[in-house]
């Protein structure tokens, strides 16, 4: 049986993200991907958007680590040439009704250590983007784009470089805990073990699973994980924009706005529907709902003008109708199992926030 140090599971952004760090503290490091490639779920079917910390609970992982990751972001992004624009973002209040919930937001923001959001009157909304319709909006001007894809290759890359290895087409198929380390079975119709001192279970919409399949993991620390698609329909022609626009929040995501990429081209979502088997259909049908949400702060939103883009989707904590869940990352103090990392939740905003997470599982690791 071949023995490692350390086995990553799963080549997303996150996993990507953590083989390099480990890596990087000279770790013998492996990663191991279901898929034929990386990165082909979560972190590539997104908004591509680097937050910047506004909406998530003071103290929260997810407000800690999204700020932190945004400033390792921009910089690691600025050396190692992967493409990105600091954009800025306009959350807007379309009656004066959202008033007090856009107080709320700046309020957050604030005790989450944001401190460079701008309020904007009607007139000053106007003349900034003169097709928006909103009484007010907030301006972020340290959320950007990022090319996610780009992204993913840098952190391959950095890892490879370090002697970390990605191991494609190896899914989990079971495994079990021994007294000196973690057996994985690892491939298809033959599968073969490996042990390894330590494993980081990065493996997305699919780490519950993953930690089901290996014997000693404690069902009962396994969190229920709800799938959340969002659909995205992209615009016909170029929009009048120069900023992300965003409405207010809405229950399970932040309603359906409008990014850009690093074209120009503009896309309208994500919404929010419940499934409950990874299922990356979009329905056009949906588009008059798209059109819908977004005329009232784009009136001249032409019709016809969405056209079907992409869907993604959100591995969730919380269900419908709960408070959203903050991220989840289980180690030895939660499940028993010396060695072991689970990440739980890894949703928005994961991919602003990879570079701090990675950090926090070498710390945890270490």
């Amino acid at each position: 049986m071949d023995r490692i140090d350390t086995l990553v599971i799963g080549a997303g952004v996150i996993g990507l993200a953590v083989a390099r760090a480990l890596a990087l503290q000279g770790r013998e490091v492996i990663v191991a991907e279901a898929e034929a490639g990386f990165g082909l779920h979560t972190s590539s079917r997104n908004s591509e958007v680097i937050h910047a910390g506004l909406y998530y609970p003071t103290g929260s992982l997810k407000a800690r680590l999204c700020l932190a990751g945004r400033e390792a972001l921009y910089r690691y992004c600025a050396e190692h040439g992967v493409p990105h624009r600091r954009l800025g973002k306009l959350i807007v209040a379309t009656q004066p009704d959202d008033m007090a919930r856009l107080a709320q937001l700046a309020e957050r923001a604030a005790a989450n250590g944001v401190t460079d959001l701008r309020w904007l009157d009607r007139a000053e909304l106007a003349a900034l983007e003169p097709e928006l319709a909103g009484h007010a909006a907030l301006l972020s001007p340290s959320t950007g784009i990022v090319d996610s894809h780009a992204l993913m290759l840098a952190l391959l890359g950095d890892a490879e470089a370090a002697g970390a290895l990605l191991a494609p087409a190896s899914p989990i198929v079971g495994g079990r805990v021994e007294s000196d380390g973690i057996v994985l079975e690892i491939g298809g119709d033959e599968p073969y073990p490996i042990k390894a001192r330590s494993v980081v279970n990065a493996a997305g919409l699919w780490a519950h699973r993953v930690a089901a399949a290996i014997e000693g993991v404690p069902p009962a620390t396994i969190p229920t994980v709800r799938y959340a698609r969002g659909v995205y329909f992209t615009l016909s022609g170029r929009a009048p924009f120069s900023h992300l626009i965003y409405p207010l929040p809405v229950a399970g995501g932040l309603g359906t706005h409008l990014t850009l990429d690093l074209a120009g081209q503009a896309r309208f979502g994500p919404d929010v529907e419940w499934i409950d088997t990874v299922d990356y259909s979009v329905d056009p049908a949906r588009g008059a709902r798209f059109a819908a949400a977004v005329r009232p702060w784009w009136p001249g939103l032409p019709d016809d003008a969405l056209q079907p883009g992409y869907a993604g989707i959100r591995p969730k904590l919380a269900g419908p109708g709960e408070p959203d869940a903050d991220f989840l990352i289980q180690d030895e103090r939660e499940h028993g199992v010396a060695g072991l990392i689970n990440l739980y939740g890894i949703e928005s905003p994961g991919l602003t926030s990879c570079l701090a997470l990675a950090d926090e599982v070498a710390r945890r690791l270490a």
